[in-house]
């Protein structure tokens, strides 16, 4: 089986843990897809914001698709992986209000949180 390898993006800085809880359910949902999640919400705490960005931007080079959580519009960062995502070519898929605890529910058939 051909496994899609997708990168989760969205808006980090300036949010409460860095949105990480948002990544990590999205993160959580596409492995119930049986996808392989690159999730930049990972990452150790303590680097620069241009650390995390290299790092990021080397995590979606290597993806099939991009997952855009809501907000992504309002990050800078997230602005520009979508920007390079195009660039790529690289289907990208929008969250766009989906919930996703009610998604892990009717995927899996039990709540994960």
């Amino acid at each position: 089986m051909n496994r899609k390898k997708v990168y989760i993006a969205g808006p980090m800085s300036g949010l409460p843990d860095c949105n990480r809880p948002a990544f990590n359910l999205a993160a959580q949902v596409q492995k119930s897809l049986t996808h392989i999640v690159l999730n930049p919400a990972t990452l150790p705490a303590g680097l620069s914001e241009p650390e995390y960005m290299q790092i990021g931007i080397t995590m979606l080079m290597c993806a099939d698709m991009v997952y855009m959580l809501d907000g992504w519009e309002q990050s800078h960062g997230a602005r520009a992986e979508h920007a390079l995502a195009q660039k790529l070519s690289l289907h990208i898929v929008y969250q766009e209000g989906i919930d996703h605890e009610i998604a892990l529910i009717g995927l899996t058939g039990e709540e994960h949180f």
